[in-house]
């Protein structure tokens, strides 16, 4: 993939990179990876009153995939894909100093590692949010999988608008990784089947969303995670959250299934299942209704198929009657 790259030479001024010359002036500093050498900051546009994120990469450790494509390459090829209100749009990227660095809309919005309590009504519209960006995603002519959704990689604003970041990690559906890149996620909110190096699809996000529901729920920290992970990758968080409707603990519980084909199918069937739940308190009238209907049904059925059981049985022993009777009167008559 070729980059429209500009390179420039600059002696940083302060403790911050000098990008004056490509027309930004660096706030502060937002996030820095210590592991990877990634710093993120945010800055001001001289030609114009837009905020900007600024990520910079160190070249020197970043690795390449399958493609020859390094990490950058690959966020900024996923970016320019995509147009989307709450995915922080893509807007060049340069070289200065021997280091590369991303340029992004900024959003004015928090982390969900800000240490901020939830109300769990919150909890499920952030969980809309998400939702309505993987639906948008996975309906790319290329689906794309996101691969590290997490609380650090969601940012969320004072009305609970969810934007999702981080496309580092992301792939197109279907296409190889290269086995460096395997099990690349947060452990914990890794899916099994990426752990074991088996395929991914539409539902291993869901996966990763249904764990940061669960720390957001639990008050647990993402680097806690684990406490709520058994040796086979089972959530175990129900006894933690008493306060939750039972039906919506059934749909995070189908979010997080160990295996892929036990979660919903997509986000859109996620979605669909989620927008009517109740989050709190017991089953309403409605849902005992609907759930004493639905037994009843599944009880007619069981009777009809049992009757038709006996019925079936009850003509075999008949015809075979007759067949030996027939057979009697034939011995008689000779």
């Amino acid at each position: 993939m070729e980059l429209d790259v500009h390179k420039r030479e600059a002696i940083p001024l302060n403790d911050y990179p000098d990008f004056s010359e490509l027309g930004y002036q660096v706030i502060k500093e937002l996030g820095h990876n210590q592991q990877e050498e990634r710093v993120t900051y945010l800055a001001n546009g001289c030609k114009s009153d837009q905020q900007v994120v600024i990520k910079k990469f160190n070249v020197a450790r970043t690795s390449a995939d399958w493609f020859g494509l390094k990490t950058y390459e690959r966020e900024i090829q996923i970016l320019q894909q995509l147009d989307h209100p709450r995915i922080p749009r893509y807007i060049e990227c340069f070289e200065l100093s021997g280091n590369f660095y991303l340029v992004q809309e900024y959003k004015n919005a928090q982390s969900l590692t800000w240490q901020h309590k939830f109300q769990p009504e919150e909890i499920k519209q952030i969980a809309i949010s998400i939702l309505e960006i993987l639906v948008y995603l996975q309906q790319q002519v290329n689906p794309i999988i996101h691969r590290d959704i997490k609380p650090e990689n969601i940012l969320v604003d004072e009305q609970l608008n969810a934007y999702l970041v981080d496309f580092g990690l992301a792939r197109i559906q279907g296409a190889k990784i290269a086995l460096s890149s395997f099990a690349s996620g947060t452990p914990g909110f890794m899916p099994p089947e990426e752990q074991l190096g088996y395929t991914l699809n539409q539902s291993s996000d869901l996966y990763s969303l249904g764990g940061t529901l669960i720390c957001l729920l639990t008050n647990t920290r993402s680097i806690d995670i684990g406490k709520l992970i058994d040796h086979k990758y089972r959530f175990h968080f129900q006894t933690l959250v008493p306060q939750l409707n039972p039906n919506f603990k059934s749909w995070l519980a189908k979010m997080v299934e160990r295996k892929c084909k036990h979660r919903y199918a997509n986000a859109a069937a996620a979605l669909k299942a989620l927008k009517p739940l109740q989050v709190t308190g017991g089953e309403t009238t409605i849902d005992i209704l609907f759930a004493a209907i639905k037994f009843r049904q599944r009880t007619a059925i069981l009777g009809l198929v049992v009757v038709m059981m006996i019925v079936m049985a009850a003509t075999t022993l008949i015809l075979s009657e007759e067949g030996g009777v027939a057979q009697q009167l034939g011995e008689i008559k000779k």
